[in-house]
């Protein structure tokens, strides 16, 4: 387990990432939403303390053990599943930042639940995420996340619970002096790789690797975004691509558990923006329930690359915040199926309707899954004038 020095380096980061998150700064007496998994108490608590004496108001709030979770889908109706409350909408429109500490102590318990009901709250809840989104997009509002190290974690990952937490510790830099510094760095180092993505103009983007074969339209008005203090540990470089452009296949080599499903060796054929086939060594049932839960769950909402140069992640974590940011190697790219995020939109967010975002091509639906990709890769970015640039090759970004 983490020490108590370490859970407070990693607080300290966390403060961190939820400051530089949002694009205006935090005031006294702003609302914190602070969600926990029961494992993750201790670092709750000391988080709780260190934003008390930032003068924040926090709500704390313990999520669902593995039991009541699943007793909530194996006895609630229909009903139940779409219950929202509505002072769940207006505390939703009142908090200023939010940070959820997974520390699952299993990632099984829902494997049998019909992934039906899954999607109905998943459905439900999804006005919540819009308000968020739309604070979000105001400048209102900031939000990250970490992993801390658990035994079931640590037992899907195949390595004993010691060995886990020293991944998350060299991930996320708690053996430095000076962890917020290293993430300031990093930060600073991502802003130039960036701006140089931007400053190409790109207009299409081919990911070539042993398994795939992946054509994307960049889209009007994008831009990359990425290591900007949402996620603890994050490394990647992202965009939302228009959605529309996608077509060739994805494979994701790397597993990933989802809802309390194993699902490995995932393949995506797209054509014309659209999933026509998918299919997985395991959990392919699951994956096809996933991609129809609605109309945007089988179209592309995120294409990601992370340079092997800063993720100190080398091994599969079980936990998709640390796979979606593995180094290794060859780095990897992940793309996510499902919603995009506005924010890579390179005017102000908030300025987008509905209608312009579907305009543009911007993705919309109640699942976001990423799907990592960890093979050597070659990624080649099409200007506007057809020129063509390797951007991204033996796992690194080529500026």
């Amino acid at each position: 387990m983490l020490t108590k020095t370490q859970l407070e380096k990693y607080a300290d980061v966390l403060i961190w990432g939820l400051e530089t998150s949002r694009t205006r700064p935090y005031r006294p007496h702003d609302l914190i939403h602070l969600r926990f998994d029961t494992a993750a108490l201790p670092l709750a608590e000391i988080l709780y303390t260190k934003l008390t004496m930032k003068k924040r108001n926090v709500v704390p709030r313990s999520l669902l053990t593995p039991v009541m979770e699943r007793a909530f889908y194996q006895h609630s109706d229909k009903k139940l599943r779409s219950f929202v409350g509505s002072w769940e909408k207006h505390f939703f429109g009142e908090i200023h930042g939010n940070i959820f500490l997974s520390a699952p102590t299993s990632l099984t318990n829902l494997k049998d639940i019909d992934p039906k009901k899954l999607n109905e709250v998943a459905l439900a809840r999804r006005p919540l995420r819009k308000i968020m989104e739309k604070r979000e997009e105001q400048g209102l509002f900031g939000w990250t996340l970490c992993t801390v190290p658990t035994s079931e974690l640590a037992k899907r990952a195949r390595i004993s619970l010691k060995e886990y937490t020293a991944q998350i510790v060299k991930a996320c830099f708690l053996n430095e002096k000076d962890p917020v510094q290293k993430w300031k760095d990093i930060h600073l180092n991502a802003g130039e790789i960036k701006k140089w993505l931007s400053s190409l103009k790109i207009q299409n983007i081919h990911m070539e690797s042993e398994n795939c074969d992946l054509f994307l339209t960049m889209g009007e008005r994008r831009r990359f975004l990425g290591i900007s203090g949402h996620n603890i540990p994050s490394f990647e470089l992202f965009t939302s691509p228009d959605w529309r452009g996608t077509r060739g296949r994805y494979y994701a080599n790397l597993p990933s558990y989802r809802s309390g499903n194993y699902v490995s060796g995932v393949t995506l054929d797209f054509r014309a923006g659209n999933v026509v086939k998918c299919r997985a060594h395991r959990g392919g049932e699951f994956l096809r329930q996933m991609v129809a839960m609605d109309e945007g769950s089988k179209r592309i909402g995120e294409f990601s690359l992370t340079d092997r140069r800063f993720s100190r992640i080398d091994r599969f974590m079980a936990d998709t915040l640390f796979d979606e940011n593995y180094g290794g190697a060859h780095g990897n790219s992940h793309i996510a199926i499902g919603t995009s995020y506005s924010d890579t939109f390179d005017g102000n967010p908030a300025s987008l309707t509905p209608a312009m975002k579907k305009k543009l091509g911007f993705n919309d639906s109640a699942l976001h899954w990423d799907l990592v990709n960890t093979e050597d890769k070659r990624v080649t970015a099409v200007l506007k004038g057809g020129k063509k640039v390797t951007i991204y090759e033996k796992g690194m970004f080529t500026l």
